[in-house]
């Protein structure tokens, strides 16, 4: 399978597959080809079965001690020699800005 079939197999187990896709699927599951049929199908099943074991875990409480820990470690950490460039950020986007040159 080529990147563009993996990338339709996840869409597929996501659930999220427009018009133009399902064409798509359709013509891949046509193929004469049924290595690539089998290929398709268990990537579908193997995205679904990883979706699904993500969604089943389970958040867990940090131990009591690690706020304490991370705070006093952040405490006894020096402040950068210098400060630290961050670019400016468009706003509305959360992309950077970068100046426009009018020629």
């Amino acid at each position: 399978m080529n990147e563009s079939q993996i990338d339709l197999a996840h869409t597929v187990a996501l659930g999220s597959i427009g018009d133009e896709d399902q064409r798509a699927v359709r013509e891949l599951l046509d193929t004469d080809d049924p290595v690539l049929r089998a290929d398709f199908t268990q990537e579908v099943q193997q995205t679904r079965e990883a979706l699904a074991a993500a969604a089943s875990v389970v958040a867990t409480e940090p131990p009591p001690a690690l706020r304490e820990r991370l705070l006093a470690a952040i405490a006894t950490d020096p402040a950068p020699a210098t400060p630290i460039h961050r670019p400016a950020l468009h706003p509305g986007n959360g992309r950077t800005s970068h100046p426009v040159r009018h020629d």
